[in-house]
């Protein structure tokens, strides 16, 4: 499944997850939403729970974090342009969608999905999909001219820092997925 979308997608692995029977309090307390234990890539990743819990932790920190810094639908579109750069068609479906919905700007989102990373935008989003985009690339991508676009945007070093964080995270969440496992067209 290569075509990018804002629909809601399954994943399937490659390897074999926990099956929910099979998960312990222990399991539960990595997934850190129980609610998490429906889907197979979190019960496949809590074969490791001390690791799927400091991955959850880290990604609540930098999307859910309310304080300050980077607005979350922009730390969204950090994480749907990365998705989209990498080729990780269900992290980009689940990102774009929160994008859409938190920036009221679901054409420019959809455009973005469409037509890719280089795809017209307002200075401001052009400036953190290219600065996210050049992280995913590779981490010394990421230059002056970028940093330089970004507070001619009007983000300060809170901003800028998030949307690092954000993007960084993605750079390494879609290697993980794309490792692991494929897309389906409907939830498993």
């Amino acid at each position: 499944m290569t075509g990018f979308t804002t629909e809601r997608l399954g994943w399937r692995p490659w390897l074999a997850p926990l099956a929910e029977d099979e998960l312990t309090d222990a399991h539960h307390e990595a997934l850190v939403d129980r609610a998490r234990a429906a889907s197979p890539y979190f019960r496949l990743l809590a074969r490791d729970p001390d690791v799927l819990h400091a991955r959850t932790k880290t990604d609540q920190d930098i999307f859910y974090n309310p304080d300050g810094g980077l607005p979350r639908a922009e730390r969204e579109l950090a994480a749907t342009a990365t998705s989209r750069h990498n080729g990780c068609v269900f992290c980009a479906s689940v990102h774009a969608r929160f994008a859409g919905h938190y920036s009221k700007r679901p054409d420019d989102v959809r455009r973005l999905l469409d037509e890719g990373v280089d795809a017209r935008q307002d200075a401001r989003w052009r400036a953190i999909i290219d600065a996210a985009v050049s992280l995913a690339a590779t981490p010394s991508a990421l230059g002056a001219e970028h940093l330089a676009a970004l507070r001619a945007a009007g983000l300060d070093d809170l901003a800028i820092s998030d949307l690092v964080h954000a993007g960084a995270f993605f750079g390494w969440a879609n290697r993980l997925m794309l490792s692991l496992g494929e897309p389906t067209q409907e939830e498993q």
